[in-house]
């Protein structure tokens, strides 16, 4: 099995350092047969080649069997014709990623006082909605201002995407509580949000087992602080699902704390849910345990797309390491109140995993 690295910008190379620890540890200790590849992106690449993500470096990930995606300080690239490709869009868009599943569940080591327990996934569409970079074939983003005083952009709900991120919300439903939440705004977007329940509600007639219920998407903000334990799949458009995971994700301890991964029916790409974080970058007090998760999802996702067992046993081994290294405060990092360093972290969840 072969897997492409890209350590992107900011904290990325770090932390990523820290999640290769693990694999490593785990490839030879289970007998993984691993293979891995680094590859420029973000503004080592832009130094390079003169652009943050090449276009052939898109086409060779189709060949691998996973991506693990480092964080990137997009926001500070240049504009797109001096370089400045969006990474993340660019292989969401190439490699058809359409789906972004987001867990968030806390842990009673981490548990504050007044805090809600929580164990949920959120699933995202990843290639169209509200964002105006990925709504067009020809003719540029589809956000434009026709004066210099008016701005509008358009937004793209397909059936056939709406479709099959639903049967993805489903078939994850099915192997947990079986209830998935579709979130929604019919009120005011009744063409656009209608055409996606539509599309929920019939791929919800095939899991007669699952219970589907649907949350208007501001009432759904107060329902997660007020009462997080009775959600499990949360089903969302690709704008309503950004905004909902990270709030779920801090909810539940820390946006730091949740894994991510971005898939398609034949790739799968792990990636951190939170940024790179360059006012800390270099300083070895970044928190790498969502880049480790989103590692450990992408494992599982191998192993079930390939029949692979112990790559599926592999991802469950990270997860359990993580949770054990966060139950023990010495080993916290400095976001959770601890001392521990990044590259210490990444040591002590490999050494866990290899114990286990």
């Amino acid at each position: 099995m072969n897997i492409m690295v890209l350590p992107g910008d900011g904290i990325g190379p770090e932390i990523i350092a820290a999640t290769m620890e693990v694999l490593g540890t785990l490839n030879s200790t289970m007998d993984l047969g691993l293979e891995f590849t680094y590859e420029d992106a973000g503004f080592a690449s832009l130094e390079k080649y003169g652009t943050t993500l090449r276009e052939e470096t898109l086409q060779r990930a189709k060949q691998y069997d996973g991506i693990i995606l480092g964080p990137q300080s997009h926001m500070d690239y240049p504009p797109v014709e001096k370089g400045g490709r969006n990474i993340s869009l660019g292989f969401r868009i190439g490699l058809d990623l359409y789906a972004n599943i987001r867990p968030a569940r806390t842990r009673p080591a981490l548990m504050r006082a007044g805090q809600k327990e929580m164990d949920l996934i959120i699933v995202r569409e990843a290639t169209e909605g509200f964002y105006p970079d990925r709504n067009m074939y020809k003719g540029g983003p589809s956000e434009y201002m026709p004066t210099p005083d008016i701005a509008m952009s358009i937004r793209k709900i397909t059936a056939a995407g709406s479709e099959r991120v639903a049967r993805r919300a489903f078939e994850l439903a099915m192997r947990r509580k079986k209830h998935v939440t579709a979130i929604h705004k019919v009120n005011s977007f009744k063409l656009t949000d209608g055409l996606f329940l539509e599309q929920v509600r019939a791929v919800a007639k095939e899991f007669p087992e699952v219970t589907l219920d649907d949350q208007l998407v501001d009432s759904m903000t107060a329902h997660l602080v007020r009462n997080p334990g009775r959600f499990d799949i949360v089903l969302a458009t690709n704008f309503y699902g950004d905004i909902l995971s990270d709030l779920a994700s801090e909810l539940s301890g820390s946006i730091g704390l949740a894994g991510s991964m971005m898939a398609s029916d034949t790739h799968c790409c792990a990636q951190a849910q939170h940024g790179s974080a360059p006012d800390i970058a270099g300083t070895d007090k970044a928190n790498p345990t969502s880049m480790i998760l989103s590692a450990a999802m992408l494992l599982s996702w191998m192993g079930e797309h390939h029949g692979v067992e112990r790559l599926a046993a592999a991802g469950a081994r990270m997860e359990m390491a993580i949770d054990s290294a966060l139950a023990t405060p010495e080993y916290r990092t400095y976001d959770l109140g601890g001392s521990t360093g990044c590259e210490e972290f990444g040591k002590i969840v490999a050494t866990i995993c290899k114990e286990a």
